[in-house]
């Protein structure tokens, strides 16, 4: 039985032309080039479906009442005899003809197929207010089978009346959709039944209906009937580095084109506002059904008249039609569809849009408000097996009841398919992002520590799992049975417990390893190096003393800010100091170690020349405690600024920094961590000097990889080196130039460490993000000299691992260090069959070293449940570890692919994924709806803001160093921080509420959502930016920016002035709280209305076109369905 019931279905299928080619998103046409998604304009492979006809709306009975959205239109609209999708808020029209377009064959050249044709609609009939093809809610679909004649030829003509329809209001109607039939791979013959779903219940949905079948979403070209000429085609703008015809780009784009015969000059078009403009249609015969001057142009945000061109937007936008494209000759046949039509008659502002309403697809807001309602005021317990937790945009206490709370680990689906046969048709990777040493919340208890004295923690014989509340007690708890290998292992004696009547242990809510899924063990000396304690860990800091460094103020801010931030390095527990030991070194061309013994009356520096075979030159003095060396750790700093502040010398070393620290820590028999401020390119003669290679042609070439890949493999070897000593590299990089990141962020990478940039650093500018950075880094959670493995139980094993470490074996994760942000993706895959009764279990372990010089072993465990239908699955995944996990994917595979290789394999397996759904868990209906899965239906929204992200689509602007360090940030990211790095956040700071803590309600990243009278707060995790409208009351900005008006506002600031007033007090304290959920110091920047910042805030309005070609949302989804739809013929 098909079950209807969490069906959305948006907006009707509806018919175009008689056998016409349409005009919208990016159509393909002959001669003209295609967009850097070919897809988006080329035709669709094998498969023209027919347009679904659409009779007229009427109630369904039984279906649930569903709002519609606010009309833009005040009156009621019926549809014209061109085609329903053709008239937009416009007039109505009243008896008008309706036509069904023409069936065509799904193979050219092949045999035509059975039409599928509605009976003739009733006389009296409701019509919906045609609001952007009207993207509707509907309750169900209509799934009558086809009859089984065909028809061909003019189809009759039905005639219409409109009876009028609320413009608000609930409205109940039905969709008429056609029939998915046998959609996978056969050509559907007539009189077939539709096909029946997948066994199973439907699973929640969502469902768009597209824009008509033949108006671009698959891209085709439809044959005209005989004897009737086709439209001219359309001209695309030409790729980079082809010619382009039409006006010089340095014309700015005009709504005034050669006069047409059979067509009027249209009058300028005004927005409506709330609506989107339609795409442009310059440069192609238009339809008589509109006016010749077509849709406006889509520029971000114009509500009105047809801005110039966007200041440093050179050229039109790649992937939409060229708003300078020459308008072609007029073909003189008789055109039946030339007979004038009222609608050039209308106003201008009621003229024909052709677009998808934004409001109508998916919205991350909508979701995430959802999610925080639903999911935000309960505790999320997890004892329960296989449960999804809530979203990470929501705020949400955990109890963990036997299974590690979702803070430590997030997986993609939690049903995972039993076969491996299943996994491969869903394509939905099987993957975990495990944050082992996450900070929790204050009202989160941290991991306990369970000591099991000198025989170290209890552990499975055969595959050394480690006892967790799966293992099962049998023989009167004298055994253990292995919930991961079924090894039966003896119970110690000293560990023995009886069991209750249940079969549980008596001592169960004792024992945190019996009762719940995130523990600690403290580990015997067997789990240590040479079988020895270990030393507690040091902190080296090595200071890059060139000209450049000195000049922007860095080593006089740095060694200012190190006498107090000594104070704070991290300790355990309630320990009155830190046990952590530092060191210093500088360096520019050769390399100073500083002895600070506490018994010296002034610090004593060494200097070591000879960088080719680098030593550490003392051994006693150089690490020492903070407190008792203070008055000459304190002395040293005073004078390290003055002994190099005239230096001359810019050439700097790098290689060999890094040996001499991880020297000084093997002689020091301990792990550590060296941080290391450096500002140039090491050109300087020494191991390790590097090139400047730089070089923007590679981009969009198959060579581009080489940018993201080291110049030489010296750093390769020197980073295994240090990962064996459990010496971790923290990078603070200050460059004014290239300095080649993808080389110098190498050892960084590979050892767990953080890597920081600040171009163009200047202490007074960039000092409180630096300061700030630094402070965090120094203070944080950190494990040292790590080893992290993962088991399963039987029938999956982890295969892949995304992230900041080492690995010499396909199992063990090496981490030279390994702290409270950094995140490792796991992907898992099939190596034998699951089993439904048992489910899966995950154990990740983690070893190492504290920064009291402990050794533990942190685990965390988590049971999911396992389906034999995909149904199942599909109800249990969640979008954002799914994006996690894929733009992890990408940005290895950049490392050895061309990005658009990159990017169309992202795009191919998220398509899989759908079609799947859509072919094997969704109830039967027209291929022009798109029907996406609820738990997924923001897949496209976030995979296109990946696609986007500088990384894979440059824009001129990006510096080779800045995508090589988005590139390194975002491996080691976790769920939360990749899903406000690629969707930003943006908060319409008028709106707040002064009396209340709570934020107000995230909007869109569009332009369009952005009001001239508003200010709106928007971060990412790395960027936080103040817009400002122009049209903002003053009585706001003297609130929030202390000065009567909008000119008066300083764009160069950098803070907010602290007043005395509620608004600016609550804008602070938002600004605040951002920044502390965050690992990285945002700095603030303040960005006025069509000021020359705005370029690089739009950047981050995930929504609209990008600067570098990156596709609008609405344009992405249409691409999405037509890449799905091609999968399912």
């Amino acid at each position: 039985m098909n079950q209807q019931g969490h069906m959305a279905s948006y907006g009707q299928p509806q018919p175009g032309y008689q056998g016409y080619q349409q005009f919208a998103y990016n159509q393909h046409t002959a001669g003209v080039p295609t967009s850097q998604y070919g897809p988006y304009n080329g035709p669709v492979q094998g498969y023209e479906p027919t347009a679904a006809p659409q009779g007229p709306l009427r109630p369904t009975p039984g279906a649930p009442p569903t709002s519609l959205p606010p009309s833009t239109a005040a009156q009621s609209t019926a549809y014209n005899q061109y085609g329903q999708g053709d008239i937009q808020n416009g007039p109505a029209m009243t008896d008008q003809m309706q036509r069904f377009p023409v069936s065509q064959s799904y193979m050219p050249g092949g045999q035509p197929i059975a039409y599928q044709q509605y009976a003739p609609p009733p006389s009296n009939a409701q019509h919906l207010p045609n609001q952007m093809a009207a993207m509707q809610i509907s309750g169900s679909t209509s799934n009558a089978p086809p009859p089984i004649s065909q028809s061909y030829g003019p189809p009759t003509s039905h005639r219409q009346t409109t009876a009028s329809f609320p413009p608000t209001g609930p409205a109940v109607y039905t969709q008429y959709s056609t029939p998915l039939q046998n959609i996978s791979s056969s050509i559907p013959q007539a009189g077939n039944p539709p096909q029946q779903p997948f066994s199973g219940q439907t699973v929640p949905a969502s469902t768009f209906t597209s824009p008509p079948t033949s108006t671009g979403l698959t891209g085709m070209n439809l044959p005209p009937p005989p004897g009737v000429s086709r439209p001219t085609a359309m001209h695309a703008p030409p790729l980079p580095g082809q010619s382009q015809t039409g006006f010089p780009p340095s014309q700015p784009p005009t709504g005034h084109y050669p006069p047409q015969p059979n067509h009027r000059p249209a009058a300028p078009q005004t927005g409506v506002p709330g609506v989107v403009p339609g795409p442009p249609t310059q440069g192609f015969q238009v339809h008589p059904t509109q006016p010749s001057q077509g849709f406006i142009p889509q520029q971000n945000g114009s509500f009105g008249q047809m801005r110039a061109p966007q200041p440093n937007y050179a050229a039109p936008y790649t992937g939409t039609p060229s708003y300078n494209s020459q308008p072609q000759p007029q073909q003189k046949r008789l055109d039946p569809d030339s007979i004038p039509s009222p609608l050039n008659e209308l106003p201008p502002q009621q003229k024909t849009r052709h677009r998808i309403d934004p409001d109508a697809i998916p919205s991350p807001i909508q979701v995430i408000e959802d999610d925080k309602s639903n999911r935000g005021s309960e505790p999320f317990s997890t004892g329960v097996r296989g449960q999804v937790p809530p979203l990470v945009t929501t705020d949400f206490v955990v109890k963990d009841q036997g299974n590690s709370s979702p803070r430590f680990i997030r997986c993609a689906a939690y049903n995972l398919p039993c076969t491996s046969d299943m996994a491969k048709q869903c394509q939905v990777p099987l993957t975990a992002v495990i944050k082992p040493l996450a900070t929790l919340p204050a009202d989160e208890a941290p991991p306990y520590i369970v000591d099991h004295g000198e025989t170290g923690p209890i552990r499975c014989n055969r595959c050394k799992a480690y006892m967790c509340p799966y293992m099962q007690f049998i023989e009167g708890g004298r055994r253990f049975q292995c919930a991961f290998c079924s090894c039966v292992t003896e119970v110690p004696l000293h560990y023995f417990q009886h069991l209750d009547h249940t079969g549980k242990r008596m001592d169960y809510y004792d024992r945190p390893e019996l009762s719940l899924g995130s523990y600690e063990f403290l580990a015997t000396v067997d789990y240590c190096k040479n079988n020895k304690i270990p030393n507690p860990p040091a902190f080296i800091f090595m200071i890059d003393v060139s000209y450049n460094a000195l000049k922007s103020g860095l080593v006089h801010l740095l060694c200012e800010e190190l006498k107090t931030l000594l104070d704070y390095l991290p300790r355990e527990g309630n320990a009155e100091e830190s046990a952590i030991r530092v060191g210093f070194v500088t360096y520019n061309k050769v390399l100073h170690f500083y002895n600070v013994k506490s018994s010296l009356a002034q610090p004593q520096m060494m200097v070591v020349s000879d960088i080719a075979d680098m030593f550490v030159p003392l051994l006693d003095g150089f690490l020492v405690n903070v407190n008792e060396s203070r008055a000459v750790i304190n002395s040293l700093l005073e004078q390290i600024p003055e002994m190099f502040g005239d230096t001359r010398e810019t050439e700097t070393v790098f290689g060999p920094v890094i040996q001499a620290g991880l020297e000084a820590l093997k002689a020091a028999e301990c792990a550590g961590k060296l941080f290391i401020f450096h500002s140039t390119l090491p050109l300087a003669e020494a191991p390790g000097k590097l090139k400047n290679r730089d070089d923007k042609k590679l981009i969009n070439t198959d060579k581009e990889k080489v940018l993201f890949q080291p110049q030489t493999n010296f750093y390769n070897n020197l980073a295994k080196e240090c990962v064996a000593q459990g010496c971790c590299v923290d990078l603070f990089l200050f460059p004014n130039q290239y300095v080649d990141v993808a080389t110098l962020g190498l050892v960084t990478y590979q050892t767990g460490g953080s890597i920081y940039k600040y171009t163009y650093f200047q202490a007074q500018a960039d000092g409180e993000r630096f300061l700030n950075d630094l402070h965090r880094d120094v203070r944080k959670v950190i494990g040292f000299d790590s080893v992290m493995r993962v088991r399963t139980s039987t029938g999956i094993r982890a295969t892949d691992f995304f992230g900041s470490f080492y690995m010499s074996n396909t199992t063990d994760v090496e981490l030279a260090a390994l702290d409270c942000d950094k995140a490792i993706t796991v992907e898992f895959k099939h190596d034998d069959k699951l089993n439904e009764d048992n489910g899966a279990q995950i154990q990740c372990a983690l070893l190492y070293t504290s920064c009291s010089g402990q050794r533990r072993l942190r685990i965390h465990n988590l049971s999911l449940n396992c389906c034999t239908q995909l149904a199942d699955l599909y109800r249990n995944c969640e979008t954002d570890t799914l994006i996690n996990y894929f733009v992890k994917l990408a940005y290895r595979g950049v490392l050895s692919n061309p990005t658009k290789t990159v990017r169309e394999t992202l795009i191919n397996q998220s398509a899989q994924i759908l079609a799947c759904y859509r072919k094997n868990c969704a109830s039967p209906s027209s291929a022009g709806q798109l029907i996406l899965p609820e738990c997924m239906k923001l897949l496209p929204v976030y995979l296109n803001c990946v696609l986007k992200n500088d990384v894979l689509q440059p824009s001129a602007e990006v510096s080779t160093d800045d995508r090589a360090y988005t590139r390194q940030l975002v491996i080691s990211m976790d769920v939360a921080e990749t899903s406000v790095f690629f969707y930003p956040r943006l908060l319409p700071v008028h709106k707040m509420d002064v009396d209340s803590d709570d934020f107000p309600v995230a909007i869109r990243c569009s332009e369009e959502r952005l009001s001239k009278g508003g200010i709106y707060l928007l971060e990412n995790g790395l960027n936080l930016f103040i817009w400002v409208g122009m049209n903002t009351q003053h009585d706001l900005i003297q609130s929030i920016f202390n000065v009567q008006s909008f000119g008066q506002i300083d764009s160069a600031m950098s803070a907010l002035p602290m007043l005395d007033n509620p608004y600016s007090k609550k804008l602070r304290s938002m600004v605040d709280m951002i920044r502390a959920q965050r690992p990285r110091f945002m700095k603030l920047i303040i960005v006025k209305q069509d000021d020359k910042m705005e370029v690089l805030f739009k950047h981050f309005l995930m929504e609209d076109k990008s600067a570098s070609g990156g596709a609008s949302y609405v344009d992405f989804l249409c691409h999405m369905h037509k890449e799905i739809r091609q999968l399912l013929s």
